[in-house]
């Protein structure tokens, strides 16, 4: 069985989580393939290396000196080195990287985080560190060349058997450095995965994978053991992530499973992420609840609606115009709801509400602000008669009144809106009647 191993910056952050690495990798030897953020905090107040490296190309930017961060950054890796008694010679490398700081380039100096504790890391595991820039190629637009890349890849495997690689950053075929979007290191793990043609994709952690709720909205919540993709991607939409999500689409395509992992608490089962579930004696009608505040609907009504042609698109063709995401669209025979961010629209609603008046002439339209969204997703409610009745039910016994609701296609999730004072006080209601009550 082939896994590649993902681990995060807090996996990585001192000789302690070092050695909590090892014991992982050494406890299992399909545990070969090994992919590394940078440093992360060592605790509440610390840096991650990555905001430092950050912060020198602002100094640098801004013709301002960066002498004393640059040491800063180095006594890290010194001090994690020495701790090991590693060999690798940090602080000579480190200069050298350093005294030529302004040469380089905002993305070669930001993707050092990864590469020199990747280094650290293949000695202290005893394998063959392999430079992403050298296997992770970019097309000059920024996306990734996968032909080039699984062929880089492949090659390396033929050659070492095993490797660490650090993650976040690639090169064009001429050299240059490029990076992934932050949280790239999940997206790094995933390529390798699909291009070596893993079994498993594991991503380690500091949770010990998917929560069925928020944990500072209701106390101990159930653990997440399996999860569909899409039934991650709705609840990543509202918020509830773990998981970099574009991490997702290298290795759903070609049916690998992630599993997310807590590297402090190696012997916790984490959640298991793959296309379909298979059932079992641990199926739960919900599998999380999610939420969002900050929202705004504008609801809009003309009478005979559903024959006029086009008027929907005409309505989200003004949000567009104003440059606005449109989050849901909730419909009704005569009237149809367009539910955006309020953030988005907080200089622009009164000449978005006025060009759909002139230009669409409703009979009515209304604006709902202070707005929550709740999604209840679950692939089985789809199976179960009555859910829908009986979340409204729960809610409505409790005095929270339902502002909007809307049901995804796949029909794996409900989407309530509430006024945002309700939040997570529903939240807690449909928790507690649903998914506590399921408890073994």
């Amino acid at each position: 069985m082939i896994k590649i191993c993902k681990f995060g910056g807090s996996s990585v952050a001192s000789a302690e989580q070092f050695r909590k690495v090892k014991a992982i990798i050494d406890a299992d030897p399909d545990r070969k393939f090994v992919v590394v953020s940078a440093m992360g905090k060592r605790f509440s107040g610390d840096n991650k290396i990555t905001d430092l490296l950050l912060l020198v190309n602002a100094h640098i930017k801004y013709h301002v000196d960066c002498t004393s961060l640059l040491q800063d950054i180095e006594a890290r890796y010194v001090e994690l080195a020495q701790e090991l008694g590693l060999k690798y010679p940090i602080s000579e490398k480190f200069e050298a990287f350093s005294a030529n700081i302004k040469k380089h380039s905002p993305e070669y100096i930001v993707s050092r985080g990864e590469w020199f504790t990747a280094q650290l890391l293949a000695e202290y595991l005893g394998l063959p560190f392999v430079d992403a820039a050298d296997v992770m190629v970019f097309h000059h637009d920024g996306t990734v060349d996968m032909e080039r890349t699984a062929s880089r890849l492949r090659e390396v495997v033929v050659r070492n058997g095993a490797f660490v690689l650090p993650g976040f950053y690639g090169a064009t075929v001429d050299g240059a450095i490029r990076l992934f979007q932050r949280g790239g290191g999940d997206i790094t793990g995933a390529i390798a995965a699909r291009c070596i043609n893993a079994d498993l994709y594991e991503n380690w952690t500091d949770v010990s994978g998917f929560l069925s709720a928020d944990p500072r909205i209701v106390e101990n919540p159930r653990s997440i053991r399996r999860i569909t993709f899409d039934e991650m991607r709705e609840l990543s939409y509202m918020g509830a992530s773990v998981l970099q999500e574009e991490a997702i689409f290298p290795v759903r395509e070609v049916n690998i499973p992630i599993q997310i992992k807590n590297t402090n608490r190696p012997q916790d089962a984490g959640t298991t992420i793959r296309e379909t579930a298979t059932e079992g004696q641990d199926e739960h009608l919900i599998t999380g609840i999610a939420g969002k505040r900050d929202f705004l609907a504008v609801h809009v009504k003309k009478a005979h609606m559903s024959n006029e042609v086009g008027i929907v698109s005409r309505a989200l063709s003004i949000f567009e115009r104003y440059g606005v995401s449109i989050e849901h669209i909730p419909t009704g025979v005569d009237s149809f709801g367009v539910v955006v961010q309020a953030s988005d629209v907080k200089d622009k609603i009164y000449s978005i509400v006025a060009d759909i008046r002139r230009e669409l002439k409703p009979d009515d339209i209304t604006m709902v602000d202070n707005l929550a969204l709740i999604s209840v997703v679950g692939r089985n409610m789809s199976k179960r008669s009555g859910t829908s009745g009986k979340i409204f039910g729960a809610l409505g016994n409790a005095g929270i009144n339902i502002r909007m609701i809307t049901q995804s296609s796949e029909e794996i999730s409900i989407i309530l809106g509430v006024d945002s004072s309700d939040f997570e006080r529903a939240i807690k209601v449909i928790y507690e009647s649903f998914v506590r009550d399921e408890l073994v």
